[in-house]
């Protein structure tokens, strides 16, 4: 699980569950238990003001019910399987109960819809509150529609315990948790592609190393890199600033690195160098 630091960072891991292979992509236990490791890495001031984002592998009763317990105060966003009973609802949408749907940049996009099913659906079994929005989109050019596309559009549900906002925002909201497989790439990039050892309890170490590293890049670009900097990936990181030719130097009692300046990126590391210095006590 990832921390989302929005569209101007990256994010930092919280936590890393490493599972047997054998292990469901649906076990409540697990979400539950990843989710309480990631809990548990936040200030305990900021523990109240959550908003849990899933795909459909968490939109599970035991996972939504266990975020929902009275007192926890988390709020949720989690992908929805299309069922029957959702699919025959979605059918019964009237044409008017559907509004423009949002882009990335909150602009309305064309071709996408959003609605909700709420109170056309049993939600009995479900945590109370809870709501069920549905997007549909026409398929862009060449995309091979799916057994849950009706009438050539592309449905999508999830659900969330929001009780307001407009539906094109709390459904642009769900959406951008696609940012957190940026995060997972950027894992493997950074050794999460492959356990190279034999033993369980060897990988799990291996994988506490990887999130270790994650997050020294994460919060690196926070402190010390702006604008698309801060949004480099481990492999760019590592060409414009890791890699850079440097000659440390010593002068006036103090030690300088040089860098080239004919190096593209030398600005970038000068200044973050600098804005890491200014953080410094005293």
């Amino acid at each position: 699980m990832f921390a989302d630091h929005g569209a101007a960072g990256s994010g930092e891991p919280l936590a890393f569950l490493l599972r047997p292979g054998n292990a469901g992509s649906n076990t409540a236990s697990e979400h539950i238990e990843a989710t309480g490791l990631a809990l548990a890495q936040l200030p305990r001031r900021l523990r109240r003001r959550v908003l849990v984002r899933s795909d459909s592998g968490g939109g599970t009763h035991g996972f939504l019910k266990w975020l929902a317990k009275p007192g926890r105060r988390l709020a949720y966003s989690a992908g929805f399987t299309i069922t029957q009973d959702i699919q025959d609802a979605i059918l019964n949408i009237p044409a008017q109960a559907w509004t423009p749907a949002y882009d990335a940049d909150r602009q309305v996009r064309p071709g996408a819809w959003v609605a909700e099913l709420t109170g056309m659906l049993d939600l009995a079994s479900w945590p109370e509150g809870m709501r069920v929005i549905v997007r549909k989109e026409r398929p862009h050019p060449g995309a091979q529609l799916r057994f849950t596309d009706i009438d050539g559009h592309r449905f999508t549900c999830f659900a969330t315990s929001t009780n307001g906002g407009q539906l094109a925002d709390l459904e642009l909201r769900h959406r951008r948790r696609a940012r957190c497989e940026d995060r997972i790439r950027c894992a493997k990039d950074t050794g999460l592609r492959n356990l190279p050892l034999h033993g369980y309890a060897q990988n799990k170490i291996w994988c506490e190393i990887v999130a270790l590293a994650c997050e020294l890049l994460a919060w690196t670009q926070l402190l010390a890199l702006t604008g698309a900097a801060r949004r480099w990936e481990p492999r760019r990181l590592r060409l414009r600033i890791f890699s850079a030719a440097g000659r440390i130097v010593r002068g006036g009692r103090r030690l300088r690195l040089r860098l080239a300046a004919r190096w593209p990126w030398a600005s970038e590391i000068t200044a973050g160098i600098a804005r890491i210095q200014a953080l410094e006590p005293g």
